[in-house]
């Protein structure tokens, strides 16, 4: 049970023209009078707390303080949090400036894995703390549990055993997948056409969405906050034998925009893109317009989620149309019959959601009593159910989601209502409960899309999370940004046929000349002492 930070002070307050009225003992004796006992209640903390606001939860309310579920972890902390709200997909920009004004809020909510240098180089620079004498303190919730979860104490800190993040952490296996291809089943039924499983197969149904249905935009995904960042969970890259990132094979650590398979992909996305296949907005689709294009009907098919994905649009597209329907499309293989190589499984400890301390908090300790609540008891069910007999209610110990969450009447999709209430549809400083998810997924389009999405060959090829020394931090992400930059380059100008296919080898020399190898070399001395922890 969380140690409480502070006593909401009680609201007896007298009008300072009255006399207080004096308490007594059952001896009749003097005590404190009720304006003295105001004033020996602490007042609640006030702390600030810096994050971007999940975009389900902002599509009902704009501002982290209208939402119930951060007004009911502050009632039940007596904290009192000032938001600071950077805008939607701006978070990294908003950081830098922030770092930059050394004015820092108490917490924020970031990926401070992707810090330059690593968190180890953000905790020199004076940013975060170290939080290991802050955690052994005053967060017995989240000690407990990482001297329970042993692997995952070793993820979380730093190749020099720094803490430096409250983290999130996902509790169960059957929560790790849940995103791949999803394709519109109703066109697929009245095209006569099966749903897709190789590359070849998916062009066949692409182009006949474009040429016999019309459609605008037959294959949309997100290409926000960088180029291409839709297919990073392997989606069509994967069918070349490669991801658009880091990866080991038998061993050996590759990154896979400099390989062959990439060129190839790059040719096949080049090919659907001159035929009209591909949305024409590449670079720019945001998870606002991917839903506005599944559910106008401008688009067939994507890469997106189970939840926020087939969850928020079936209900939408099935008002005005019955027949229509979402279904899941296995992640395409290059040859019919073969298992994927690669696919979306996340890491138990994913770096996002996590929560730090700035160094320049004066109250670090009630940050890690408020942030250790969310691994207490009490903690867990709020941030996974919600308010019981709210957006929740135990039935025979099972904590059930009301209607109120899983058949709105406002019309909320689960994941919209979720947000108002619980944080288990995205992240935060919490573990999430694996009952959650086999709730959240009401229909059995979505209950059917994991098992296809999870059948892949992933698990064989991810890095583990793996941290790196701040000198190697400070390296790698030097060299990455630089890497990074001419890969996002590079794809679009080939995709879009700015550039020759044959300009691949000319950005594989760059690559190397920005020092690629010295990366690929940095992952695998991180990798093979990560083993040996």
């Amino acid at each position: 049970m969380l140690v409480l930070l502070g006593i909401i002070t009680l609201g007896l307050t007298a009008c300072s023209s009255e006399s207080p009225t004096t308490l007594t003992t059952p001896s009749g004796q003097p005590t404190a009078t009720v304006k003295d006992k105001e004033q020996s209640q602490p007042a609640a903390t006030k702390m600030t707390y810096w994050s971007e606001l999940n975009g389900n939860a902002a599509s009902v309310k704009a501002k982290f303080k209208d939402i119930p579920f951060f007004q009911e972890w502050q009632k039940r902390t007596g904290v009192q949090l000032s938001f600071i709200q950077p805008s939607a997909n701006q978070a990294k920009e908003a950081m830098n400036v922030l770092l930059a004004s050394g004015d820092l809020p108490d917490m924020m909510e970031y990926e401070w894995d992707s810090f330059p240098g690593g968190p180890e180089k953000a905790i020199k620079d004076g940013y975060i703390l170290r939080l290991n004498e802050v955690i052994d303190k005053y967060a017995p919730n989240l000690k407990q549990y990482l001297k329970e979860n042993p692997e995952i104490d070793k993820q979380i800190r730093t190749d020099d055993g720094s803490y430096y993040v409250f983290p999130f952490i996902r509790g169960d296996d059957k929560l790790r997948t849940y995103q791949g291809p999803i394709i519109r089943q109703d066109w697929l039924n009245e095209l006569g056409l099966e749903i897709p499983t190789t590359i070849e197969e998916w062009h066949t149904v692409l182009k006949a969405f474009k040429e016999k249905k019309g459609i605008a935009a037959p294959l949309t995904f997100l290409g926000v906050p960088n180029p291409l960042f839709g297919i990073e969970g392997g989606a069509f890259v994967g069918a070349y034998g490669i991801r658009k990132g880091f990866y080991q094979d038998h061993g050996e650590v590759k990154y896979g925009p400099m390989e062959k398979g990439y060129q190839d992909f790059l040719a096949t996305f080049r090919g659907w893109y001159e035929e009209g296949l591909i949305d024409k907005n590449i670079a720019s689709v945001d998870t606002k317009t991917m839903d506005s294009n599944m559910v106008t009907g401008r688009s067939g098919a994507t890469i997106w989620n189970a939840g926020a994905g087939i969850g928020k649009w079936q209900p939408i597209v099935e008002e005005k149309n019955k027949s229509a329907l979402f279904a899941a499309a296995p992640y395409p293989v290059l040859h019919k019959g073969e298992k994927p190589k690669f696919g979306q499984k996340s890491y138990a400890y994913v770096g996002t959601g996590g929560v730090a301390i700035s160094s320049n908090s004066k109250h670090a300790a009630e940050a890690a009593k408020l942030l250790d609540y969310g691994y207490s008891d009490e903690g867990h069910m709020l941030f996974n159910f919600g308010i019981e007999g709210t957006s929740y209610t135990l039935v025979d110990g099972y904590p059930t989601y009301t209607d109120w969450i899983l058949r709105n009447p406002d019309k909320l999709a689960p994941s919209q209502a979720l947000s108002k209430y619980t944080r288990a549809s995205y992240f935060g400083p919490f573990v999430q409960d694996a009952r959650y998810v086999e709730q959240y997924y009401t229909l059995p389009e979505q209950r059917k899309a994991i098992g296809i999405w999870a059948d892949t060959q992933v698990e064989s090829y991810t890095l583990p999370q793996i941290p790196k020394t701040e000198l190697e931090s400070a390296e790698f992400s030097s060299i990455m940004m630089d890497v990074m930059t001419l890969v996002d380059e590079m794809s679009l100008k080939i995709i879009l046929g700015v550039e020759p296919l044959d300009a691949f080898d000319s950005y594989v020399s760059k690559m190397k000349a920005s020092k690629i190898d010295r990366a690929i070399e940095i992952q695998k001395l991180a990798l093979n002492r990560y083993e040996k922890r």
